[in-house]
């Protein structure tokens, strides 16, 4: 079972860069971000025809979360826990079924900045009722994928100029450490797992501006988090990096992980 996670950026905005990654990836389920697009506006009959099955949890203009799956999705909720006045579409979770059930956890974790500030301290709230979930999912001891753009720069070598993140939500000491509380619970950073020694990237997202992308200014912020018992499932992972070159771009590439399962 392959499973993918892509910050789009726009679905309608990106549908056809997306529709050519999709023909061209063998991943059996996508979670996807900034779908930026409310339920009844996504372009759900365009991935039918595709053979997808399409889950969303959309909000107009920015945010929204969706999985896209070639195989049965079980029990599909939408919504982190924890804050009830929480309007914004961040999270969605489904239980995918391949030759064993694996639980998905496909999350937009807020940006943050200007911080410090209200945006900041709506982050890093987030951020532990990520963490209070995350414990929550690891006592089901099933395979648990925590998936999606997480918008926090782990480590230095996460980036190819840290000293230009110093003061960004991204990667203050506050936002790496919320961070680590989660990994700390007992998840593997499936990315950095396949070549822990890196002393530079990879990277999952060039801003547009200042020609980032052709120099290689990027900085890691999409992860695939796994549970002790996908751990114990994966064979390969990796990201898809030449998305980034395609015609008309998501600032993000696709990440993915392979499990027997």
């Amino acid at each position: 079972m392959k499973i993918a996670s892509f910050n789009i950026n726009g679905v309608k905005a990106r549908l056809q860069a997306l529709t050519d990654w999709l023909g061209a990836t063998d991943a059996d389920l996508v979670v996807l971000q900034e779908i930026k697009s409310v339920d009844e506006a996504f372009p759900r009959e365009h991935f039918q025809d595709l053979g997808w099955s399409v889950e969303t949890h959309g909000q107009k203009g920015f945010n929204g979360v969706a999985i896209l799956s070639r195989l049965p999705l079980e029990d599909v909720t939408r919504g982190l826990p924890g804050d009830d006045s929480d309007e914004q579409a961040r999270y969605i979770e489904a239980t995918v079924v391949g030759s064993r059930a694996v639980r998905i956890a496909g999350l937009y974790l807020p940006n943050g900045n200007p911080a410090p500030g209200p945006k900041y301290d709506y982050k890093l709230a987030w951020m532990e009722r990520l963490r209070l979930r995350a414990a929550e999912l690891l006592t089901s001891e099933m395979p648990v994928v925590m998936l999606g753009d997480y918008n926090v720069i782990p480590e230095p070598r996460d980036v190819a100029h840290p000293q230009n993140w110093l003061e960004d939500a991204l990667f203050l000491p506050q936002s790496r450490a919320a961070f680590r509380a989660i990994l700390n619970q007992g998840w593997t950073d499936a990315i950095r797992i396949r070549d822990p020694w890196a002393t530079r990237g990879p990277f999952t997202f060039w801003d547009y501006q200042a020609n980032s992308w052709q120099r290689d200014n990027g900085i890691r912020i999409d992860h695939l988090l796994l549970s002790p018992q996908a751990a114990d499932l994966m064979i390969e992972t990796g990201v898809d990096r030449d998305a980034r070159a395609g015609e008309k771009p998501s600032d993000h590439v696709p990440v993915w992980v392979r499990l027997a399962a």
